[in-house]
Order: structure tokens, then sequence, then C-alpha cells
């Protein structure tokens, strides 16, 4: 194997299939990343760890064609240190060598047939979205996504397209995070699937500087096509909870508030709120106004009032304080609203100017 390629082309190859590389593995060939040079004049980069399997490809001058495996965070280093020209990889027996200008590396590599296959899926219904509107979707609802391994429903998002919209649901059973989007282009497509929260993350970020994702579903894997690269992950199975019926029906009491006002109120009266200590909100429709406190036994405590609209009746509930910070982050526009029923039953923050975003939380108990 023989090819010479700019840095640049291999930097955003290399950086798009580390993606699927693993960092846990005890198996040594899944650190690695296969490059396969075909006599055509295409390179191909594959990277797995089992569970995500990325592939991308371009153009390059192939002098020999073959397969190696190269270990891949080092690979990646290397290529990033050179200089911007054009970048030789040769192949000699069970060694790399990699050379650019008058830099050069001889790394080991390991058996190409070793490397696990890439998947072959067959996907039916194929559906693109935008890539703005995606990656937005996946911010909303990304920081509702469960690191709780013991329950893998929960580190999932529930994807679901019906027609010309697309939702996307996470809970990590504290809080809650819907975003809706409409498709410019509406699709007949119907699908539903919980795709893992973090290879969403990665296709998000694999998007940036794309025009749109597509994507399909299989019975057990899921397929992103980005550009060039193709991105696979495994469904999650299980039943994702009935969120609809966490989503109160009646509400108590309801504010709006300045979102930037609001998030800054929280970050400071939650330096107070340690040790799990909540953040209490106190809403009067009297006199228009919303009380953010919190209390640290031996530490100290924080009052902050904002001046807001409120209607219905007064109103004092609990929450965590990182978990209303993280809503409040994620929602878009100027303004946003709270709804509450009770001190016991969730919140919901809606963002006027964020059509298709909800965010619930769960109420800590006062004591």
């Amino acid at each position: 194997m023989k090819f010479s390629v700019t840095r640049s082309e291999l930097v955003n190859s290399l950086s798009a299939v580390s993606r699927g590389l693993s960092s846990r593995s005890t198996l040594p060939i899944l650190a690695g990343i296969l490059f396969t040079a075909e006599e055509g004049g295409q390179v191909t980069l594959q990277a797995t760890d089992l569970e995500v399997s990325v592939k991308d490809s371009f153009e390059a001058n192939v002098a020999a064609s073959g397969q190696a495996v190269l270990p891949g965070r080092l690979a990646t280093d290397i290529i990033k240190s050179m200089p911007e020209a054009a970048v030789t990889i040769t192949l000699e027996k069970d060694t790399a060598k990699v050379e650019c200008g008058s830099s050069s590396f001889s790394v080991r590599t390991l058996p190409a047939d070793d490397f696990p296959r890439f998947p072959e899926v067959e996907v039916g219904e194929k559906v693109t979205v935008s890539t703005k509107p995606f990656s937005s979707a996946v911010t909303h609802v990304s920081r509702a996504v469960s690191r709780d391994e013991t329950r893998p429903i929960l580190t999932g998002v529930l994807v679901v397209v019906d027609g010309p919209s697309i939702r996307m649901v996470a809970t990590d059973s504290y809080r809650l995070a819907v975003k809706e989007i409409v498709l410019e282009a509406g699709t007949g497509a119907e699908v539903e699937a919980v795709i893992p929260g973090k290879a969403l993350d990665e296709v998000s970020r694999l998007a940036t500087g794309a025009d749109s994702v597509v994507f399909g579903v299989t019975e057990n894997q899921v397929v992103f096509e980005v550009g060039r690269t193709v991105f696979i992950t495994r469904r999650i199975d299980g039943t994702f909870p009935n969120y609809r019926q966490l989503i109160p029906q009646e509400i108590e009491t309801k504010v709006s508030v300045s979102r930037e006002e609001f998030v800054q109120a929280v970050r400071r009266v939650s330096l107070l709120a340690q040790h799990n200590s909540p953040l209490r909100v106190g809403v009067s429709p009297t006199d228009q106004t919303l009380t953010l406190s919190a209390t640290t036994q031996d530490v100290g405590e924080a009052t902050e009032s904002l001046m807001v609209k409120a209607e219905g009746t007064d109103m004092e509930i609990a929450f965590n304080h990182a978990f209303l910070a993280d809503g409040l982050s994620a929602s878009e526009g100027d303004e946003v609203t709270l709804e509450t029923v009770s001190p016991l039953k969730p919140g919901v923050l809606r963002a006027p100017g964020d059509e298709g975003f909800l965010y619930l939380l769960m109420p800590v108990r006062l004591g």
C-alpha cells in the first residue's frame, strides 16, 4: 500500500473516523484505524468500537493498493503535527512509513485481517434533515440523557419521524426534554427508534460544515450519512417511557421572564445551593415577582428577586439547581415561561421563541 494526499484532506478524514475509536477496549485492534487504498484512486478509513462504526473516503494518488491498521490516536497526532503539504503513507511489511516534507515516521501496524468488517446494512426509507435544525434538536435534548448504564433505555434519545416533523425526546427520570422540528421538505416516512445519546452528539459534531444529515433505521441499527462519511450505531432495545403522561395538563401558576435574567440569577443563587441543597422558586402574581433562594447549612444563604409577568396563584416549589440551569441554557429566545401546578408536581419550562421545545423538571421535596 502506498498513497499520497494533502495533509488537510487526511486530517479531515481522520477526525471523522476517530469518533468510532474504542478508548476502553482490551482489544488493541479496536484502537486502530483501517486504511484501505484502491487502484482507482480512492482511500477509505474505518474505525469501530463494535457499537459504533465510522467510515470515510477520499480521493488520493494511489501508487499501490493494500490495507493496513495504524494506531488511531497516534496516527492522528502525527498527521496533525505535520506541515500543510502532501503526505505519503507507505506500507512496508508490518510498518507504515508516514512522510511529509522533511518529516518521516515509522509506525508499527496491526494485521488488517483482524479488523472487524464494516456492517453491511440495507436501509429502506431514508430521512434527510438540514444540519442546523438537526443539531439544534440534539442540543436541546442531550442534557436530559441519562448517564446511568444500569437503565440503558434512558441513555438514548427517542427519535420519531412522523410525516413533516421530527421529534426528539430524552429523560433521565429527573427531567425530560422534548424538541420537535418541522422539515422544510416533508417526508412520508414514519420512523421511531431509541438512539444512543452519545452517538447523536457525535453525529451532530460530525455534521458541522455539512448541509444535511441523512439517516435511516433497520431492526437493530441506525445509519447516518454526512457527506462522504457513514456513521452506524446500534439501536437501544426496550420501551421508552410514556413521556406524554408526565406532562401536566393543568396550570395553576405561569411566569414569563427574561431568559438571560433568569439564567444569571439562577447561577448566582446556586452558589449557595451546595451539597444537593434545593433551589427554591417562589412566585407572587400579586407582586409580579419571582424569588430565588438557597441555603446551605453552616455556609450561608442567597436570595434574589426578579420582576416578571405572573398569573395564577402564589407558588413555592424547589428544583435541583443544575437541572434548572440546564433547561434554561438549552432553550432559545429572549423569554421563557415556567408553568407549575403544585410543589409536588413537575414544573415545565417553555420558550415562546423556541417552538416545539419543552423541558420538564421533577420538583425537590421541601423540608
